[in-house]
């Protein structure tokens, strides 16, 4: 083998962290390495020693060393080339060159040098490519996090409903005199029953949990295998036990993903009849201004929770002058829908599902029209001696928006540490691990339709593309709305509930 071990020690051969590339006992790299700083000529320029049996090429980084032990038959250029690359990848992970630094980022230094060398060779990647690797994300744990999300939504709502039904067969008790069920257990109640409908009512308000789905069923039998993906009870215990310590445990399902979980929350006041309208929009523009492709996709989906209203209509208003294409789904009458712009079944004598979501009117908007635009971004990166200063603006073209947690996102050059930053609108945040700047606005409306940042730092004009935009919104970028609901028999008005959402899929200035 070439490579048998990389580390970063003090100036006394202490170790902080050391990845083996092959089968070396701790003794022994921690005797090799406390036996370093002892065969060094503080006289000589050199960046090697050599032992009888080893070699240690080596680069000080202020008051560590970044020390590779290899074989004393290996390439001394492969070895220079191998430490320099070491040497990069350690600012990307520290913030500083010290011991505590070191060690609080250990894994993380330890994942990215099993990516640098492989069974003792150097693998053919750069700094980028180590990067990408080490931040891969899962989409099973993606998968899994939203599913689990609808999940607690779902639980929300339904101890909701429960607690409406316990507070409604109190009130009816009360109104007609008679004594409130009992909840106790084996068939007797140990308080009165209108009490203790209360207290169930409030304990399923405060105390409600998400909905687990059940395991499928596999065959018995012990398995040792291991499971990819699995998240077993202790997860669940230990996240609960650091929740109980007052930890604050967020879920990183992607920013976007918990954005539209907030949007997408359940509203207080949930009807029988309820609906969705949701809208999703990917753009690309030129940084020189030009929009090269938009293209907007939109729901509604329809969720019925009691069969009294399953044979209703919905009323749409379309106001949208910018050429949507609709389609109805199969089973929606489309002579009905094009006629009255109302949305019923071919067969009035059917009904719509229950308790399950049912899309019944869909939309799509592509163009490449410059004001259809719903938010410009204008990026000016100008070159000022070794800096390059950068002023980027935003404007609100559609001002009957309101966009919520905007996040502007810029690329920054790496390793030439934080930007200056001079005028902003709102706040900023500076990701040195991802070398992005995120401008950050809680709000976008007609009264804060414009803004501007400004900030300085060493690079080119091309290192600051593309720039990324993210929001939420809960009015819709076209102007379709659902009026009224109404009973196809009798054509009398129905309570009903809408959320509306506009989400961003892609939102990019290339």
């Amino acid at each position: 083998q070439v490579l048998l071990a990389a580390a970063v020690c003090t100036k006394a051969g202490k170790a902080i962290v050391s990845r083996q590339f092959v089968e070396m006992t701790r003794t022994r790299i921690e005797g090799l390495l406390a036996a370093f700083p002892k065969l060094m000529n503080t006289g000589k320029q050199h960046t090697f020693v050599e032992t009888e049996s080893v070699r240690y090429v080596y680069q000080p980084m202020e008051k560590l060393y970044m020390v590779l032990i290899t074989t004393k038959n290996s390439n001394i250029l492969e070895d220079l080339e191998t430490l320099r690359l070491f040497s990069r990848v350690i600012p990307e992970y520290c913030r500083a060159l010290e011991e505590n630094e070191i060690s609080e980022h250990c894994f993380d230094l330890i994942f990215a040098f099993d990516e640098i060398v492989a069974l003792g060779y150097r693998e053919n990647v750069n700094l980028a490519q180590i990067r990408t690797f080490t931040e891969m994300d899962s989409h099973e744990e993606k998968v899994f996090r939203a599913v689990r999300e609808t999940q607690e939504r779902e639980a929300k709502a339904e101890m909701r409903r429960k607690a409406k039904e316990l507070q409604q067969a109190r009130r009816d008790a009360e109104r007609q005199g008679k004594k409130a069920p009992g909840f106790g257990g084996f068939g007797s109640s140990a308080v009165s029953g209108g009490t203790t409908a209360a207290m169930i009512t409030e304990t399923i308000i405060e105390t409600e949990k998400p909905k687990v789905a059940p395991a499928p069923a596999r065959p018995s039998g012990p398995s040792k295998a291991l499971k990819l993906g699995a998240k077993g009870k202790e997860v669940d215990n230990f996240v609960d036990k650091l929740k109980s310590e007052g930890e604050n445990i967020m879920a990183s399902v992607g920013k976007r993903s918990t954005e539209a979980a907030k949007v997408l929350a359940p509203p207080v006041n949930m009807e029988s009849v309820h609906m969705k309208i949701e809208e999703k929009i990917s753009l690309t523009c030129g940084r020189d201004g030009g929009l090269q492709n938009m293209e907007l996709h939109g729901i509604i989906m329809l969720h019925i929770s009691d069969d009294k209203f399953a044979r209703i209509r919905l009323h749409v208003e379309n106001e949208d002058k910018r050429g949507v294409q609709l389609q109805t789904h199969p089973n929606v009458d489309k002579k009905l829908f094009t006629a009255e712009s109302q949305i019923g079944l071919k067969n009035p004598e059917k009904s719509f599902p229950i308790n399950s979501d049912v899309g019944v009117l869909k939309w799509r908007l592509q163009t490449t029209e410059e004001s259809f635009i719903p938010l410009t971004i204008n990026c000016w990166p100008s070159e000022s001696g070794n800096n390059c200063d950068v002023n980027i603006e935003y404007e609100l073209q559609e001002e009957c928006l309101e966009l919520n947690d905007v996040v502007i996102t810029i690329p920054l050059p790496s390793g030439v540490g934080a930007p200056v930053i001079g005028e902003i609108d709102g706040e900023y945040r500076h990701d040195s691990r991802r070398n992005l700047l995120e401008w950050c606005l809680p709000v976008i409306d007609a009264k804060n339709k414009s803004g501007s940042l400004e900030f300085s730092i060493a690079g080119q004009p091309n290192d600051f593309f593309p720039v990324q935009v993210s929001f939420v919104s809960k009015k819709n970028y076209c102007n379709i709305q659902v009026t009224k609901v109404t009973q196809v028999d009798g054509n009398s008005p129905v309570r009903f509930s809408i959320e509306t959402t506009f989400l961003v899929d892609k939102y990019e200035i290339l």
